[in-house]
């Protein structure tokens, strides 16, 4: 089978992103799944077995002292000397900020194609396909690189399959330093949150508020059944605009795209642009008095009725089915 390449993003504290089994799982349907990795000299070789448990069967370890100091550079580098070295059929990453940031660069370096935001691939030896939702998820489309190693972004959540464990085999190299003139930024430290919630991006299940939350005091019960459910929390565009929540809490065209397992709309009228942003989540649960709501035609489970009636009772029968 080809050598189907997988970048994985790791935290400046050494920690796997939450994307890894997806996209090798997504890798394996493909080919033989290879993980590759940009760190600092001699500290790839510890994250071996961990990427082997999500079906790496192979480690490519690409070291340079550059990765924490010039952005995206040593990341890409490392997905170049893979190619040459493993002749891939693909190049998957992350549809993260870091992921479309360094698989567009990687596209030029190569000279090929890339299909971003996908929700699907298939395929095998000498073609992929890929699925993307578009035009605000009103259709389906299939799309195909000619030439060369395609590289392809999937959507974070998209894809539940999972690769088997296996034994993953480690191949380190040096790469080369980083030339003059690139950005270099000072401190890549994740920013801290004080939230002991999912992160929205990638998160396996969300509850989002609308305009029907009223008021920035009202949106908490958004978060006391994001809480109950061990939830991200997102929030409609017209929620954000009236403040009740910060921007980056936006789910939809203009913000944040999701797709996680469980998607729970309070107060949501259902506009296009929201609809975009999480109508490939697998089950969509919709609380609105408006029976009319565009939100219930994509809905697999609606309430009709008033969040403010229909969501504490909601909370207090998951506290006591988990008590």
């Amino acid at each position: 089978m080809s050598n189907v390449l997988t970048f994985i993003e790791v935290s400046p504290s050494g920690e796997i992103r939450n994307t890894a089994p997806m996209l090798l799982a997504a890798a394996a349907k493909l080919g033989t799944p290879v993980a590759v990795v940009a760190v600092k000299p001699g500290g790839g070789t510890a994250l071996a077995d961990e990427l082997g448990r999500y079906g790496a069967q192979q480690v490519f370890v690409g070291e340079s002292a550059d990765v924490d100091s010039v952005l995206h550079a040593s990341q890409v580098s490392a997905l170049v000397a893979a190619t040459e070295s493993l002749d891939p059929l693909a190049i998957v990453l992350a549809h993260s900020i870091d992921g479309r940031e360094i698989g567009a660069r990687l596209a030029v370096r190569l000279g090929t194609g890339i299909l971003v935001d996908v929700i699907d691939v298939t395929g095998g030896e000498g073609a992929i396909s890929a699925t993307h939702s578009v035009f605000g998820g009103a259709y389906t489309v299939q799309a195909k690189v000619d030439g060369g190693p395609t590289i392809v972004t999937i959507r974070q959540g998209a894809l539940d399959d999972r690769a088997d464990p296996v034994q993953a085999t480690v191949t380190v190299q040096a790469l080369e330093p980083v030339a003059v003139g690139a950005v270099t930024i000072d401190d890549m430290q994740d920013a801290v949150v004080a939230s002991d919630r999912p992160e929205l991006r990638g998160a396996t299940k969300v509850v989002s508020g609308g305009r029907g939350l009223q008021s920035q005091e009202k949106f908490v019960l958004v978060e006391q059944l994001a809480d109950a459910l061990g939830a991200a929390v997102g929030a409609s565009r017209a929620a954000v605009d009236a403040g009740f929540v910060p921007q980056t809490s936006q789910v939809g065209q203009t913000g944040i795209t999701v797709s996680p397992q469980l998607y729970v709309a309070l107060g949501i009228s259902g506009a296009i642009q929201h609809r975009a942003g999480m109508q490939t989540a697998k089950t969509i649960v919709a609380i609105n008095k408006d029976e009319t709501a565009p939100i219930f035609d994509i809905a697999d489970f609606g309430i009709v009725g008033d969040v403010f009636t229909v969501v504490p009772q909601l909370i207090e029968a998951i506290g006591k089915r988990n008590s």
